[in-house]
């Protein structure tokens, strides 16, 4: 057998291997840990959701269909209205009713922000509250999402100037506690273990995290965004 018919064997049975392994991962993985298979905003937290959040970036339309599906209210706004010259806006929507109300409203967000907003609450927020706090979070304290403005400091502009990030300063609890980013962040106690929690859970889902430990201009609230950074600090 000459060495060309070798390689060119060796290289089918590696094709074959590889089609093999994609054929039972899709079949068997569980959606959320398998990139192939189309994306559920009710799926688990798992090892392809960013992956899939990241992708519907491009695809607005199934972003849109996606928070129809799981419940997430929000009326979708004319570039006319959503826009102004110094901050062009495409597609934008203001959130009317999810899983957790906001202090301050209304939000205009992205799609995309929206979508990772909406598992974050329900896959991260929730569950740690019940976990750790052992009460329900009533409301989530937010100094906002859209807003025109430069990164401080610089002249890029911010991804708040392109509804597209968050600043979440707080949360208040069914049993009347507050937990305040400022107040408890880094504390050895439950509401700081909690804020722990919903941070790095951040993590996995949003492009960008910011928090206290990234600079002073943080000291007071979370900064999420679906920019197209990669920072978790």
């Amino acid at each position: 057998m000459n060495n060309t018919l070798q390689r060119t064997i060796k290289q089918v049975g590696i094709i074959a291997i590889v089609v093999f392994t994609i054929f039972i991962a899709n079949r068997y993985l569980p959606a959320q840990h398998n990139p192939l298979r189309p994306i559920s905003l009710n799926d688990p937290i798992g090892v392809a959701t960013h992956f899939k959040l990241q992708r519907i970036k491009a695809d607005t339309d199934l972003c849109y269909d996606l928070l129809l599906k799981a419940g997430v209210e929000y009326t979708l706004l004319s570039n006319e209205d959503a826009s102004t010259e110094r901050c062009p806006l495409s597609r934008t929507a203001v959130l009317n009713n999810s899983t957790l109300p906001y202090s301050v409203a209304p939000l205009k967000m992205t799609c995309h922000q929206m979508a990772s907003l909406y598992v974050w609450e329900r896959e991260i927020v929730g569950p740690a509250a019940e976990d750790i706090l052992g009460s329900p979070v009533e409301e989530v304290l937010t100094y906002g999402s859209f807003s025109c403005r430069t990164i401080a400091g610089s002249n890029r502009l911010s991804e708040h100037g392109r509804a597209n990030a968050i600043d979440i300063r707080g949360f208040r609890l069914a049993d009347g506690r507050t937990v305040n980013v400022r107040r408890h962040w880094r504390e050895d106690s439950d509401l700081g273990a909690f804020l722990d929690a919903v941070h790095d859970g951040g993590c996995r889902l949003f492009s960008v995290v910011l928090g206290p430990d990234y600079n002073a201009a943080h000291a007071d609230h979370f900064h999420f965004d679906m920019g197209n950074a990669s920072i978790c600090r």
